[in-house]
């Protein structure tokens, strides 16, 4: 069943603070929800269309930064950031995964494009040696990989295999941006022996 807000509710809903209206949604209130939309999607549209250059992919971005709040809202906690800063750094980080997307779509065009360019090219044994060579080298990669522990591990596959910054990464982790760096110093440290020892 849809309720509606009376005038006198919405009025009232309008002048709670950022601190109950955040509790409220985290307990499921649709109404706080709406008011928190009413608050802050132009500030949201105007950081998204400033990131992304284009109104469509902004609104999806605002759009899906709304959803991620609605499923957060549990987590947030006043103490570490205000409501509108937090709200517009989940905007800030769905802007940048929207950016990631269209680079790798404009990739995986130009991809497809080097591929029919390359079917009409005949094969070369050198070209042969060199993707038996690349393979060869990946594999020896992942088994470094694993070799890492954990917390290692994952720093250094987000940051060279999804593309985070070591601030992004720091952010998604709960972790201080110094533990990121040292885990990325000390994984790439490892990693560099373990390939070693895996060419010898």
């Amino acid at each position: 069943m849809i309720t509606i807000m009376s005038d006198e509710s919405a009025q009232q809903m309008s002048s709670i603070g950022d601190a109950e209206l955040a509790a409220r949604i985290a307990q499921g209130d649709r109404h706080a929800f709406e008011q928190l939309y009413d608050r802050y999607a132009a500030k949201a549209f105007g950081l998204a269309i400033r990131l992304v250059g284009d109104r469509v992919a902004a609104e999806d971005v605002v759009q899906e930064a709304f959803w991620r709040v609605w499923q957060a809202a549990k987590s947030y906690d006043p103490h570490r950031a205000g409501l509108s800063a937090w709200v517009l750094a989940i905007v800030h980080h769905c802007a940048v995964d929207e950016l990631r997307r269209q680079r790798i779509r404009s990739a995986a065009i130009e991809l497809d494009a080097s591929e029919d360019e390359a079917q009409s090219l005949p094969d070369s044994s050198a070209d042969t040696q060199e993707q038996v060579w690349a393979n060869v080298q990946s594999e020896r990669v992942q088994a470094a990989l694993a070799g890492l522990p954990e917390a290692q591990r994952s720093v250094i596959e987000m940051a060279y295999f999804r593309g985070y910054t070591r601030q992004e990464i720091a952010q998604r982790l709960n972790e201080p941006l110094g533990t990121i760096h040292t885990r990325a110093r000390l994984g790439l440290m490892k990693l560099k022996v373990l390939l070693a020892s895996l060419q010898a």
